[in-house]
């Protein structure tokens, strides 16, 4: 039986006979025996090779004739009656396509240049098979790039007597140069046209799924099973899974008539449908039908394990993944699979565990290295994961993530110059921005802010796509340098060079003045606001101007109190943003000398998530209020903290 995968990826049972090369084979052997034929073939050759040289540029719709299917006499002995497998009969008639000349033509349309088409009928009669002359034209036709003759010369074709061959070369250029919808009308005419020629229920049935004709499915994957109940349906159900609700719904109620008890690819398809659509019960029986087919069918086993952690608890799931891993010790996707479920319960010790013993079963597996890495690095097992990083250092793929966490691991046992090292080494586009970004906090942490300047500058040297963001980098360098005017000089430069970066236009109204610059912010703000309507943080700096400015401002009240209104389920929720919001608006009410305000807005943040900044106006607001006591432990809990007072640049270092 030919799947309809096979079409397009494999080897066709009958390769004799379905490539091109195989066609021009059989072409050739019947030309020896047919002299006329050849001599013919000769003659129409040198005629047409002239056309072709001298009209380069003929639209394609002078080349093919739109022929209509003239007599109901001719309609009716398109009508075939066949007995279908289970011995029932239909009656089936094939639709108006496009058709060869003959005698029972009326009508051609759209023939504006005769001489482009091939002169096949001229040089010989109409043949009851294909004719070896027209595949040959629409052959050379597609190495022309005239795709829509070379379909339609092949559509043509397929339709006489023993064109299987001809019909799916037919069908591939079809798949390859025209909508599914055109090809799935094409199929389903010459389907009906030859009833009994299985292969083609698999293509109608994949190309309908594709098309989302659910209903022309259901029946045809029906005729299918009750044909062969066990038929291998995977090559049908390829790349045909629907992207939206609706269409899935609509999957599943086509396939949920269909006997699928002795079918475990069609069972598979059910239980994925049912999982998704929250029926755990439901998708466990039918996925279970499957695996009494294929037990050890990993796909299979993990599908089962998803449905699985719906109905029954965590013990169960990872009781169910283990077995199944023992009995395929082999199978890298089992261990992963419950690698990656035992970190999603939060057990990091069992899963780095099981991550050695796969390391060591698999231990040319890059990608099992490093995410054995990467745990012993999240539960400190600092000898483990370098052991392992400098193991992966050996790959010329994964050098630079491994040289990447290698410098994560020194950071976090504070060795600082191998730190800077490693990161030194990262050359990764994805990746080296973000190591820089920590070689320049390690240089900041021994006051080299020179060093810091020099890191920046050779890397938007060899990273010109970074360049916007080491001039971010560099002015905030200067900014805490206390040389904010020349943070603002450089920013204003590299705007100059980058007209259109936000990043930059962005970074250079935070440094302007609320009051003495408004014009100028207000301005950069309005713009940028223009460009990305519905960014937050340009809000909420417009927001804080506009208190600055008028304490009382409608707008701006508006602007912060929306951002903290936006709910932590909302994908634009951001909780750095929320608390920037919470300051604004804290500072605009101690400006008020509204003191309570700003306690009522920052105490339970400051709980939850203490900085600086928040604390700094909580101790304002108590000083205002005249609590002492509250004053004295704040004050204590600053300087604990962050150092309160002094000149602390550890703060600087953004840990990994």
């Amino acid at each position: 039986m030919i799947f309809f995968g096979s079409l397009l990826r494999s080897p066709h049972p009958y390769s004799e006979y379905s490539s091109f090369r195989a066609l021009l084979h059989v072409a050739i052997k019947r030309l020896c025996q047919r002299y006329k034929l050849a001599l013919s073939l000769a003659v129409c050759l040198c005629l047409a090779a002239p056309v072709h040289a001298s009209h380069p540029d003929v639209l394609l719709e002078t080349k093919i004739p739109k022929v209509s299917v003239a007599t109901e006499n001719k309609a009716a002995n398109n009508k075939v009656t066949a007995n279908k497998p289970n011995g029932n009969k239909v009656n089936d008639s094939s639709a108006a396509i496009d058709t060869p000349y003959n005698e029972d033509t009326l009508t051609i349309e759209n023939v504006k240049n005769i001489n482009g088409l091939a002169p096949a009928s001229l040089w010989q009669p109409e043949l009851s098979e294909p004719s070896l002359y027209a595949l040959l034209d629409a052959e050379f036709a597609a190495d022309r790039d005239d795709k829509r003759r070379a379909v339609s010369i092949y559509k043509q074709q397929s339709f006489k007597e023993d064109a299987t061959a001809v019909f799916e070369r037919a069908l591939s250029l079809s798949l390859r140069n025209e909508r599914v919808e055109d090809s799935l009308q094409f199929a389903k005419t010459w389907q009906d046209q030859n009833p009994d020629h299985v292969p083609a229920w698999f293509y109608v049935a994949h190309l309908a799924l594709r098309a989302h004709d659910y209903i022309l499915a259901g029946e045809t994957l029906n005729r299918i099973l009750r044909y062969d109940p066990r038929a291998d349906l995977s090559e049908i159900l390829i790349g045909i899974y629907p992207n939206n609700d609706d269409d899935k719904r609509e999957l599943l109620a086509a396939l949920q008539p269909l006997d699928s008890e002795q079918n475990a690819s069609l069972s598979v398809l059910k239980a994925g449908l049912l999982y998704q659509f929250n029926e755990p019960e439901v998708a466990i029986v039918h996925i279970n039908r499957a695996l009494e087919r294929q037990p050890d069918y990993v796909p299979f086993i993990t599908l089962k394990a998803d449905i699985l952690r719906k109905i029954v608890t965590a013990e169960t799931v990872i009781n169910y993944v283990s077995q199944a891993r023992l009995r395929n010790p082999d199978s890298k996707s089992l261990y992963l699979y419950e690698i990656r479920y035992l970190l999603d319960l939060k057990q990091s010790e069992q899963a780095w565990k099981l991550l050695l013993e796969a390391h060591s079963r698999f231990n040319d597996d890059s990608e099992i290295t490093l995410l054995a890495a990467l745990v012993s690095l999240d539960i400190e097992e600092y000898a483990s994961a370098d052991e392992l990083l400098n193991m992966l250092a050996k790959s010329p793929a994964y050098l630079d993530q491994a040289y990447y966490y290698l410098g994560i691991s020194a950071e976090r046992q504070q060795l600082f110059d191998q730190a800077k090292y490693y990161l030194n080494g990262v050359m990764q586009e994805d990746l080296v921005l973000e190591a820089r970004r920590k070689v320049v906090a390690f240089e900041l942490l021994d006051n080299d802010i020179d060093g810091a300047i020099a890191t920046l500058e050779k890397l938007r040297k060899d990273f010109t796509v970074f360049a916007p963001d080491t001039f971010v980098m560099q002015a905030d360098i200067l900014w805490q340098q206390n040389e904010s005017d020349e943070a603002l000089r450089l920013l204003t430069r590299a705007a100059r060079k980058y007209p259109d970066n936000e990043m930059l236009l962005f970074a250079r109204a935070q440094l302007l003045d609320d009051k003495e610059d408004y014009v100028v912010k207000r301005t950069l703000l309005n713009h940028l606001q223009a460009l990305d309507p519905s960014n937050l943080s340009y809000q909420l700096s417009y927001a804080q101007l506009l208190l600055a400015n008028e304490r009382s401002s409608e707008q701006g009240l508006a602007l912060a109190t929306a951002i903290i209104q936006i709910r932590y389920d909302d994908p634009r929720y951001d909780n750095d943003l929320h608390l920037q919001a919470l300051n604004v608006l804290a500072g605009n009410a101690l400006a008020k000398e509204n003191y309570q305000q700003v306690i009522d807005y920052l105490q339970t943040p400051y709980d939850v998530l203490p900085t600086l900044r928040s604390g700094t106006l909580l101790l304002r607001a108590y000083q205002g209020l005249g609590n002492n006591e509250k004053v004295e432990a704040l004050l204590a809990d600053l300087q604990q903290r962050f150092s309160f007072g002094q000149h602390n640049i550890n703060d600087r270092i953004q840990l990994y």
